[in-house]
């Protein structure tokens, strides 16, 4: 066994203690520099003539800006920015609260809210609520979000006799909602490029079952505008949505089949990413 004599002792506290005194010496320089940091941006940013307008002002500034994606990227500028962006104000929604009925950019059903959007909107439909949609034609580019945690918090109904609960002759995006139908298709796309992310695509069990598609997609790929870019065509795209009933999953007419087919199963359904595109 080693003993140390009480210099030696001495000498190793003292080591101890100097190196103690360092570490904390460097974490304080440390610190000082962060605090120093953010305070240069955030006068950095103060100083900005446009961090001078009031919230009225910026909001007014933000309305004319198309909700994807200019508005999600503004979104990053700053926490103040953030809550602007994500004010009521600057969406059109669907409520059927009569207290709110008289606030703009609030409508009764989403029929009405589809016909005053502008092109590039975005409509945020409200939860818990008995949403129908029927033969709902979509000719300008939107997105439909639904407003609840899941996407069958949110659902649209389409009654026995119609042909779908939407048609998109336009390039548009769904997101978080359950979409039903009793009879026919989900969703019916003409034309452009149709995007489908998080949804629950249902079609409900009756004889006529081969009548009946969660996705038909009658586009012949004859494109309205140029394509520079391929792949800019028409064509649907899913991703991380689960489909239920119907003949089959995806019904296609002209050159576009289906790609790029990934499923992951669960304990209760399958979630499907696929791709609508030309061969």
């Amino acid at each position: 066994m080693r003993f140390h004599r009480e210099g030696d002792c001495s000498d190793i506290l003292r080591e101890k203690v100097a190196d103690t005194t360092k570490e904390r010496a460097m974490v304080k320089r440390r610190w000082k520099v962060s605090v120093a940091a953010a305070a240069a941006a955030s006068f950095s940013a103060a100083a900005s003539p446009i961090h001078s307008l009031d919230d009225g002002c910026l909001m007014h500034i933000f309305s004319f800006l198309t909700p994807i994606p200019d508005r999600y990227s503004i979104a990053l500028v700053c926490h103040r920015w953030r809550c602007l962006v994500c004010h009521p104000r600057l969406w059109l929604r669907v409520e059927n609260s009569i207290r709110n009925m008289g606030e703009p950019g609030v409508f009764p059903n989403l029929e009405a809210a589809i016909s005053a959007a502008r092109p590039g909107d975005t409509i945020l439909i409200a939860p818990g609520l008995d949403h129908v949609a029927c033969n709902i034609q979509i000719k300008k580019p939107l997105c439909l979000i639904g407003g609840g945690e899941l996407p069958d918090d949110t659902v649209l109904t389409c009654s026995r006799g119609s042909e779908s609960a939407l048609e998109f002759l336009s390039t548009c995006k769904i997101t978080n909602l359950m979409i039903r139908a009793e009879l026919g298709c989900c969703l019916l796309h003409r034309s452009g490029r149709l995007t489908i992310e998080g949804c629950i695509l249902q079609c409900e069990e009756n004889p006529l079952d081969y009548l009946s598609f969660p996705i038909m997609s009658t586009a012949n790929g004859c494109h309205a505008f140029p394509q520079p870019v391929k792949g800019h065509g028409d064509g649907v795209t899913v991703a991380r949505t689960r489909i239920e009933g119907g003949a089959k999953a995806v019904w296609t007419s002209g050159n576009l089949v289906l790609q790029r087919v990934r499923a992951i199963y669960s304990r209760t359904s399958i979630f499907f990413w696929f791709e609508v595109a030309e061969q």
